[in-house]
């Protein structure tokens, strides 16, 4: 039944339609009189409220690319609820907003507050779905599932025992512009959509699990950086609760621009984390280089607690220092439509040879320092941070690597934040230890 359900739902163009069909077991001329009625009547009675997450709402989903994820049981078993658009207007949620405030629950007793998150980039959804179409099969409208099977870089992973370079190359996501044999095999041992992960072998996942992994690598890697770089061994992530498509369920977190404003002993906490959390991604123990491509007020979320995550992981390139990428020479450049479902298709790629340790510090000291510690201090305790700031920004042309000029910066900033119960994800350690 869940099947012809998601098939018959990118046949449905009215949301009022696709929710009434969806409430009344899916037969299309009930719905349809449903329908009339409610447009007729100008007093609706309340009903329970809808939580389908509609054919519109995946990206992968004509027909049924979805069926059987974690997230498609969780939106079917009303285990996954939005908390800002509900049920007596019967509407989808509108494609200008990318992201949800909802509920989730693991027993269907104890909910928590999540973000319900459309993955896109360069380009909408939408826009970027039609292009598989006009692309591939000449037609203004497709079932992308059946579309993207016929490619020459699907017929690989078919044939493919084992993810490597070679069928990553040209993809846009930084998780994959420098790419190494180890990393890969990570992704596919924790790839948590399929049953029996563990081997670094691809036996396990069927033909549309290795669509779903490669469209998902395609559009956006930040679900899948969740997934190997799980919150529970200490990654600065939130908690990957599912996803499919276009659609990511993760821990909700406020974003930090929310935090621009905030008192000064605050915003000394919160960038004082931020340095830690690009010391971890440069320093850790498994050896991998973690930096940015682009960050913004949205990049860096902070959880009730007041703990400090990466609210988007999407722009994060990765790079194996016992490795090194293992792309031959012009394989960066080879280019497919699952190049270009999120940006131009002539965007160039940034040379993994190019990034030095400071590369995230500078992007932060230019775009979001600035707006979280400008104006909050008495001299000359501001001064100090200013003029570090500027110099970061400009790239520190004296000399100094990332891990002294950020053990700089934190040593102007670490008086300056107080223990108290605002900061519940070190208090009360924070009065008996110095290191909290």
């Amino acid at each position: 039944m869940g099947r012809w359900i998601c098939c018959l739902c990118s046949r449905v163009a009215d949301p009022l339609m696709l929710l009434l069909v969806l409430a009344l077991g899916c037969n299309p001329s009930t719905a349809a009189a449903a329908a009339a009625a409610a447009a007729a009547s100008p007093s609706v009675p309340h009903v329970k409220p809808s939580y389908s997450f509609g054919r519109t709402f995946l990206g992968l989903d004509k027909c049924n690319a979805c069926i059987g994820t974690s997230i498609c049981k969780k939106f079917f078993k009303e285990e996954i609820r939005f908390d800002t658009w509900l049920s007596s207007h019967l509407k989808l949620p509108p494609s200008s907003l990318l992201s949800y405030s909802g509920n989730y629950t693991d027993d269907a007793k104890s909910w928590r507050l999540v973000d319900i998150t459309r993955l896109t980039s360069k380009y909408q959804h939408d826009r970027a779905d039609k292009r598989i179409c006009t692309s591939l099969l000449r037609t203004r409208s497709c079932s992308l599932e059946r579309a993207l099977r016929r490619t020459q870089r699907f017929q690989k992973w078919l044939r493919a025992k084992r993810l490597t370079p070679d069928l990553v190359q040209g993809l846009s996501s930084p998780l994959l512009r420098c790419p190494s044999q180890r990393l890969l095999d990570r992704i596919v041992r924790r790839y948590a959509e399929v049953p029996d992960a563990g081997s670094i072998y691809m036996d396990h996942l069927t033909d549309r699990d290795k669509l779903r992994l490669l469209y998902t690598l395609a559009v956006n890697s930040h679900p899948i950086l969740l997934q190997i770089f799980p919150d529970v061994e200490g990654w600065p992530f939130p908690r990957y609760l599912g996803s499919c498509g276009r659609l990511l369920v993760s821990a909700s977190t406020r974003p930090l621009r929310d935090f621009f404003g905030a008192a000064p002993e605050v915003a000394a906490d919160l960038a004082l984390q931020l340095l830690a959390v690009l010391r971890s991604m440069a320093t850790n123990d498994l050896n991998y280089f973690f930096y940015f491509t682009h960050v913004d007020a949205g990049t860096f979320g902070v959880f009730s607690n007041g703990h400090l995550f990466i609210r988007d992981a999407s722009m994060l390139g990765v790079i194996d220092k016992e490795e090194g990428s293992q792309l031959i020479d012009g394989q960066q450049e080879y280019k497919d439509i699952f190049s270009c479902l999120t940006v131009d298709c002539q965007s160039a790629f940034v040379s993994c040879d190019s990034i030095r340790d400071q590369h995230s510090l500078i992007m932060v000291c230019q775009d979001l320092l600035p707006k979280l510690l400008s104006g909050k201090f008495l001299p000359p305790v501001q001064e100090s941070i200013d003029a570090f700031l500027r110099r970061c920004a400009r790239g520190l042309g004296d000399g100094s690597g990332a891990s002294e000029a950020m053990a700089e910066l934190a040593g102007i900033l670490k008086p300056l934040r107080s223990c108290d119960s605002r900061f519940a994800y070190r208090y009360p350690d924070c009065r008996y230890s110095d290191k909290y």
